[in-house]
C-alpha cells in the first residue's frame, strides 16, 4: 500500500497539471457533473435495491395474533431504530449529518463543504431504518448522499467554493432524478428546495448530472425505479372545481404534517436517553404499523395499488380486513391514515431513525387525494378518476410541505409519462401553496435554519444580511477605561489610541457606557484636573440603538445602522459584558462583498 500511494500522488499531480493546461474550469465542471450524476444515480440504485431486498425478506414471515394482523410488525420498527442508533454510535461515532437541512447549512455557511462520511453513512442508516418498517422516505438521505458526493469530488479536484456548491447541487439533482427517473424534477429540486439560482453557468451541469443519473438507473433497473403509472383518463374542464376542493384539503394536510412533525419530534427531544427514546418510539411505531399496515416502510407499494384502483390494499394484513368490501370503511380508514402517517413519520425520526420527509409527503398527498375522490364519489359528485386525484394530491401536498410547486408538478408529470394532468397539477398546487403560505413561511427543510438565521434564499439582499458572520466583524482594538478611573487614565488611553471612542467597563467587564473624544477636548489639556475628574462624569448618552447583543440577528444590526447616524455600535453578550464594536464601514463593506459573492455565476 505504501508503494502505491506515492504513485497515485504523482498521477494526481500530473493530471492536475494537464487539466490546468488543457481544460477551463467551466469545461472541467461540466465533465465532473456527469461523473457526479453517475455516482449519485448508482447510489440511488444501491439504496433502493438494498431496502427492497430486506423488505421482501422480512415480509415473508407472518405471525398471526388473536385479533388478526402480523405480530412481527410490532417489533420490526424497534429493531430497525435500535440498529440505526447502534450504527451511528459505534460506527459513525458522531452526528450522521443526514437530510436536506445539513445540505442547506453547507451551502449557506460552509462554502458547500460536506464531510466525506456523508457519502455513505446516510445510505446505511436509512437502509436499517426503512427496511425494518420505519415510516420515512429514502429521497432525502439519497439527496444528502448525492450532495456529499458532488461536494467531495469538487474539493478533491481543488475547485473554488462556487464550483463546489454547483457540484453539490448536481449531486442532489442526480439523486432525485435517479430515484424517480425524472431529470426535470431533479433540477427543480435544486432550484426550489436548495435555493440555487438557475443561471446559464449552472443549468448545463445540473441538466447533465440529472440525465446521467436517470440514464444509469434506467440501465440498471429498467422502468421499475420508484413506481410507474400511466394516466388513462385525461383532464376534463368540468373537474376544475373538484381539483380546487382537493387543493384546499391538501393545504390542511400540509399544515397538519408540518405542525405535527415538529411537535412530535419536540416531544422525543425531551427524552434525554437515546436508547429509551428509541424503545418508546419503536414500540409506538410498531403499534401504529400493526393497526395500519400501510404505514410500514416508505408506503409506495400501497400507493401504487391505490393508483390502480385496489382500495383493498388498505385492509391487507390488517385487523380491519373484514370491512374491506365497504367503500365507507375505506373512506374512514383513509381519514385516519392521513394524520397517522404524519405521526408515524415524526415518531420514526424523533426516536432515532434516519430518513426523510420527501417520500412521506408524496404518500400523504396520494392518500389525501384518494380520500377526497372516494368521498366526493360517495356523495354523488361525478369525479372523473380516483387515480388522477391521488396523483394531483401527491403534487399538492408536496408543494405545501416543501414549498416547491414546480418540482412537484414536473415530478408527477414525469413519473406518469406525460403532461395530461398538467392543468389540474398546477391548479391544486397553486391553491395549496396559497393556503399554506400565510401559516408556514418556510418549507419543512428550511424552517429551523431560517429561525437560526442560517438560510440562503433567492433574495440576495436578504441572504447577504442574514448570513453575514457578525462575530468576524467585531473590532476589539478599542482602548477601554474602567468605572472609577480618573481623567489621567483616560488621557493615557487617548495618547495610545487612534480611535475617538472609549468604552467604559466595570471591573468584571460589564458595560457602563462610552466616552467620545469630542466630549473631553476641553479638559484633556488641563493637568490640574487629571486627578479630580472621574470618567463616570464624562459618559456620553447611549441609547438602545447604539447597542446590540451578540445573539441579535444580523438584520437588527443593519436596521440600527440605517435608522441612526452612529458610526459605531457596541456589542455585548447575553450578560451585558462588553465584546467589542461594530463599525458602519466594516459592516456595509462586508455586506457588499457578500452580495457580490453570492451573485456570481
Amino acid at each position: 500500500m505504501k508503494s502505491i500511494r506515492p504513485l497515485l500522488s504523482q498521477m494526481y499531480k500530473s493530471f492536475m497539471v494537464w487539466r490546468i493546461k488543457h481544460l477551463t474550469d467551466q469545461t472541467f465542471v461540466i465533465l465532473l457533473s456527469i461523473l457526479v450524476g453517475l455516482c449519485s444515480g448508482l447510489a440511488a440504485v444501491v439504496l433502493k435495491t438494498l431496502v427492497h431486498v430486506i423488505n421482501a425478506f422480512l415480509l415473508r414471515f407472518n405471525v398471526l395474533t388473536f385479533v388478526g394482523g402480523n405480530g412481527l410488525m410490532l417489533i420490526y420498527p424497534l429493531i430497525g431504530i435500535l440498529l440505526t442508533i447502534f450504527f451511528v454510535r459505534i460506527v459513525v461515532r458522531g452526528e450522521i449529518g443526514h437530510g436536506i437541512p445539513s445540505v442547506l447549512l453547507a451551502i449557506s455557511r460552509h462554502q458547500g463543504k460536506l464531510p466525506p462520511k456523508n457519502m455513505w453513512t446516510s445510505l446505511v442508516a436509512s437502509t436499517l431504518t426503512v427496511a425494518f418498517g420505519g415510516s420515512v422516505g429514502l429521497e432525502a438521505p439519497i439527496a444528502s448522499t448525492g450532495s456529499a458526493i458532488g461536494s467531495n469530488i469538487g474539493r478533491f479536484f481543488r475547485l473554488g467554493s462556487q464550483h463546489v456548491k454547483l457540484l453539490l447541487g448536481c449531486g442532489a439533482a442526480g439523486a432525485i432524478a435517479g430515484i424517480f427517473k425524472a431529470p426535470i424534477a431533479g433540477i427543480w429540486f435544486v432550484v426550489e428546495v436548495l435555493m440555487f439560482d438557475l443561471t446559464m453557468t449552472a443549468a448545463i451541469p445540473l441538466l447533465l448530472s440529472a440525465l446521467s443519473a436517470a440514464t444509469i438507473t434506467y440501465f440498471l433497473m429498467g422502468t421499475n425505479v420508484q413506481f410507474a403509472f400511466t394516466v388513462a383518463e385525461e383532464f376534463a374542464l368540468n373537474q376544475i372545481p373538484y381539483y380546487i376542493i382537493l387543493g384546499v384539503v391538501c393545504a390542511f394536510s400540509s399544515i397538519y404534517f408540518l405542525r405535527s412533525t415538529a411537535r412530535v419530534e419536540g416531544w422525543f427531544k425531551k427524552i434525554s436517553k437515546p436508547t429509551l427514546r428509541a424503545i418508546i418510539g419503536g414500540l409506538a411505531l410498531g403499534v401504529m404499523i400493526f393497526l395500519f399496515p400501510p404505514l410500514f416502510g416508505e408506503g409506495y407499494g400501497t400507493l401504487t395499488s391505490l393508483l390502480h384502483g385496489d382500495s383493498q390494499v388498505l385492509f391487507r394484513n390488517s385487523i380491519f380486513a373484514t370491512w374491506s368490501d365497504s367503500t365507507w370503511a375505506a373512506i374512514i380508514l383513509l381519514f385516519v391514515l392521513v394524520p397517522m402517517k404524519c405521526i408515524a413519520t415524526a415518531t420514526t425520526i424523533g426516536s432515532g431513525g434516519v430518513g426523510g420527509t420527501f417520500g412521506p409527503s408524496l404518500i400523504l398527498g396520494g392518500l389525501t387525494g384518494y380520500f377526497v375522490a372516494l368521498l366526493l364519489n360517495q356523495l354523488g359528485l361525478p369525479i372523473q378518476s380516483t387515480s388522477n386525484f391521488a396523483l394531483v394530491g401527491m403534487a399538492a401536498v408536496m408543494t405545501g410541505v416543501m414549498h416547491a410547486p414546480f418540482m412537484a408538478t414536473f415530478l408527477i408529470a414525469e413519473i406518469t409519462g406525460g403532461y395530461a394532468l398538467l392543468v389540474p397539477l398546477l391548479i391544486a398546487s397553486a391553491v395549496t401553496y396559497i393556503g399554506v403560505s400565510p401559516f408556514e413561511r418556510h418549507s419543512i427543510y428550511a424552517r429551523n435554519l431560517a429561525k437560526q438565521g442560517n438560510l440562503m434564499t433567492h433574495d440576495k439582499d436578504s441572504s447577504a444580511i442574514q448570513l453575514m458572520n457578525m462575530r468576524r466583524l467585531i473590532e476589539t482594538n478599542f482602548f477601554i477605561v474602567r468605572q472609577g478611573d480618573h481623567l489621567r487614565d483616560l488621557v493615557e488611553a487617548i495618547q495610545n489610541s487612534r480611535r475617538n471612542l472609549f468604552p467604559v467597563l466595570t471591573d468584571d467587564d460589564h458595560f457602563v457606557g462610552v466616552i467620545l473624544l469630542d466630549d473631553v477636548r476641553k479638559v484633556m489639556f488641563r493637568p490640574e484636573l487629571y486627578d479630580k475628574i472621574v470618567v463616570d462624569d464624562l459618559l456620553h448618552p447611549v441609547s438602545d440603538s447604539d447597542i446590540v447583543c451578540i445573539t441579535d440577528p444580523p438584520q437588527s444590526v443593519i436596521d440600527k445602522f440605517r435608522l441612526t447616524v452612529s458610526y459605531n455600535i457596541i456589542v455585548l453578550d447575553e450578560e451585558n459584558r462588553y465584546l467589542g464594536v461594530l463599525s458602519r464601514a466594516n459592516v456595509f463593506s462586508a455586506y457588499r462583498k457578500f452580495v457580490s459573492e453570492v451573485s456570481e455565476e
